[in-house]
């Protein structure tokens, strides 16, 4: 499986002292959302190895409806680049929002902590070819910038 929807409702239990879910708890959904698709796709545990940029573009409501999507976006020889995008809304107006989008990447491993190699991921519609190539220059970038890392 190459993608994954987590749906569920914002709880009281999530708020923060402004009245609004805590950012946190969206990190959290999104590193719940990224590690299934990764193992999902791994067929094995998966750790998390970073987290590109989260900036909230406007805050979740208690009672919103959240979806979580989490997509395999680029495979390299052990790694796995996860496109998470935060969605929430009103189910009373069915009108969604982004609420913010980012990049996780996580690798398989062994029981000792030793990565693994993953099954590369081939995209194969336009969008997922647009994805995989827009991660892939982003890492030839960040691997430019910071040699020997």
């Amino acid at each position: 499986m190459s993608s994954i929807t987590l749906r569920f409702l914002a709880e009281p239990s999530t708020v923060n002292f402004g009245g609004k879910v805590h950012g946190g708890t969206v990190m959290k959904w999104i590193d719940e959302a990224g590690y299934a698709c990764a193992t999902s796709w791994a067929k094995r545990y998966c750790v998390t190895v970073s987290v590109g940029s989260i900036r909230f573009q406007r805050p979740i409501m208690i009672g919103d409806l959240v979806e979580v999507e989490a997509r395999l976006a680029y495979t390299g020889r052990t790694s796995m680049n996860i496109a998470v995008e935060v969605r929430a809304g009103d189910m009373k107006t069915g009108q969604m929002a982004v609420i913010t989008e980012c990049l996780v990447v996580f690798v398989a491993v062994e029981p000792d902590g030793q990565t693994i190699p993953v099954q590369a991921w081939l995209p194969e519609t336009p969008g997922d070819i647009a994805l995989a190539q827009r991660v892939k220059a982003h890492l030839d970038a960040a691997r430019a910038a910071a040699p020997g890392v």
